[in-house]
């Protein structure tokens, strides 16, 4: 199995594009198969970030997955796979929005607090492979979100959408992005069909309501789930979010509010 880090109440049902507190509502829709595709260099997305460990002298070290703004009346979530950040600690992790090539234009927010569902933590289940970060940045005066931007939480989304993932594979130091549909692979997971989504790219959201990686959009999973997001570059996996992503993006919620 390959990692895609390389380091260290139910729902309503069947409400209709209801959004409330940047939670997006769908009812079921059919599914559709789609063919394989190649991710390409991106010229950027101010929502989506690099993780990068930090070191004891506060600089930034090894990039390991990737992450994305959330909306959040704090303006300050960040969403990743819950594996991406299994054993590392608050204040060990950095995030760095639209990273290219050694460059963050809206520069480094730390890691402050890790928050993932307890049936991760315990039973490292593939549905509940999802994590919110809340980050900081010394000195600023505006929320990461103000500055990026904030992607809505898509629940109950079914498959068979036309996606954009974008995600920055190890190594390669840009973001990479590619279009095709979230099909199924099971009733609680999404896979997603495109080569060049390697070591790295776990976290990488699935967007759909966009046409660009410039415009809002509303994230329906993020690289992870079974196999930790997949063992081969070309097909991916996310878990579904369902009423459990919706809960915990709740407790994160109240968590950046105090």
């Amino acid at each position: 199995m390959r990692l895609r880090r390389s380091s260290p109440a139910a729902l309503t049902a069947a409400v209709s594009a209801a959004v409330v507190l940047g939670i997006v509502i769908s009812p079921p829709v059919g599914s559709i198969t789609g063919l394989g595709s190649q991710a390409s260099a991106s010229a950027g997305a101010s929502t989506v970030g690099a993780l990068f460990t930090v070191t004891a002298g506060g600089r930034l070290g090894t990039h390991f997955c990737t992450a994305s703004v959330v909306d959040s009346p704090a303006g300050d979530l960040v969403l990743t796979a819950a594996h991406c950040v299994a054993g590392l600690a608050a204040g060990t992790v950095a995030f760095v929005p639209d990273y290219s090539n050694g460059h963050g234009p809206f520069g480094v927010w730390t890691v402050t607090q890790i928050i993932v569902d307890q049936s991760w933590t315990t039973l490292r289940d593939p549905d509940d492979d999802f994590a919110f970060l809340i980050v900081h940045q010394r000195g600023a005066t505006a929320s990461v979100q103000k500055l990026t931007g904030g992607e809505l939480i898509g629940i109950g989304k079914s498959a068979g959408e036309m996606v954009k993932v974008a995600g920055y594979p190890d190594g390669q130091g840009i973001l990479i992005s590619c279009d095709n549909s979230a099909i199924a692979f099971s009733p609680t997971q999404f896979e997603f069909d495109c080569d060049g989504f390697t070591n790295g790219t776990s976290g990488s959201p699935l967007l759909v309501d966009t046409d660009s990686l410039a415009g809002p959009a509303t994230v329906i999973g993020v690289i992870g789930g079974y196999e930790q997001g997949g063992s081969s570059p070309s097909v991916s996996y996310a878990a579904r979010f369902s009423s459990r992503l919706a809960a915990l993006y709740q407790k994160a919620l109240a968590a950046a509010g105090r």
